[in-house]
């Protein structure tokens, strides 16, 4: 397989390259990780099932996205695909030190304002209206594609209302899943049933959005540089991925002064944000299982009151 990344990479960079070193490394909770090296370079690369190959192309796809934006640093996909029983992705090896000062976490909460801003330029439509294969929002919102949460497919649908691709596309189908797994959670339709009425009134404009947008997910490079990775992109409310920093902590207060001073957060803000994370909870369950059940509870009756 090692020999199959290395020729992959040299046939990517048009560089030569052969792997002379590769170490274990951290590759998230779901993918085993490496540092491959030749006597020059260093790139990063994850392994998975083969089954699982998709999931890489969509990760390739969700930075290629962010990096168009000239926002945010997130690391050069360099290729992907499979040998075996193994699907694999080649990234930019990035030196990340994390921590970082009030400087770099103020960047970050700017960049990913920008980000956020960020509008795509139209081309025109083809002959006989919108191409339905299209990767452009155009007011809507989903992505061109499906791809991962974590391992968990997230379906990403095009859809014009907001308030129903997030009841249908997110909480509905983790609660579909959660069913499924013989997850108990009895006040779900009244929870579908109120999101249109929760976010009555509110109207985001579709932001590429980093989609997973956890503590363990940012960094700070050695040169000060604030960096994304591991995203699970699509065109959605900016908020949603505000919400997730504030989940499990980890960002700096620089980091929020640092997004307001390019884009004050929408009045609402604080209701939503708890709809927004519950996502993320009944995920936890669907994939860890445990203590989660019981949180996506406690956060559904606060929803309804």
């Amino acid at each position: 397989m090692w020999d199959k990344i290395a020729t992959h990479i040299c046939e990517a960079t048009g560089d030569t390259f052969s792997i002379n070193n590769r170490r274990s490394v951290s590759g998230g909770c779901i993918n085993q990780g490496y540092a491959i090296s030749s006597s020059t370079r260093t790139y990063f690369a994850k392994i998975n099932q083969a089954s699982q190959v998709a999931m890489f192309e969509a990760e390739a796809l969700g930075l290629q996205q962010m990096a168009q934006t000239q926002t945010i640093r997130v690391p050069q996909t360099i290729c992907w695909g499979t040998e075996g029983n193994s699907a694999y992705i080649v990234l930019e090896w990035l030196d990340l030190r994390g921590g970082g000062g009030e400087i770099a976490w103020a960047e970050m909460g700017r960049k990913l304002a920008q980000m956020h801003k960020y509008i795509p330029p139209s081309p025109p439509l083809p002959m006989g209206g919108e191409d339905a294969n299209d990767s452009l929002p155009r007011g809507r919102f989903g992505w061109s594609v499906n791809n991962t949460i974590g391992s968990t497919p997230q379906i990403n649908n095009w859809t014009a209302d907001w308030a129903e691709f997030w009841a249908q596309h997110r909480i509905g189908y983790q609660l579909k899943l959660a069913r499924s797994q013989g997850g108990n959670f009895s006040r779900a339709e009244s929870l579908l049933a109120a999101i249109p009425k929760l976010l009555e009134g509110y109207k985001p404009q579709p932001s590429l959005v980093h989609g997973d947008l956890w503590g363990g997910n940012a960094s700070i490079t050695a040169a000060g540089e604030p960096v994304f990775f591991d995203p699970a992109t699509y065109w959605g409310d900016r908020e949603v991925d505000i919400a997730m920093t504030e989940l499990f902590g980890g960002f700096s207060a620089a980091f929020y002064r640092g997004y307001n001073e390019v884009w004050l957060l929408d009045s609402g803000y604080e209701k939503r944000k708890m709809l927004y994370n519950l996502y993320h909870i009944l995920n936890h369950f669907n994939l860890f299982g445990g203590n989660y059940e019981s949180q996506a509870n406690q956060m559904i009756n606060k929803i309804l009151g």
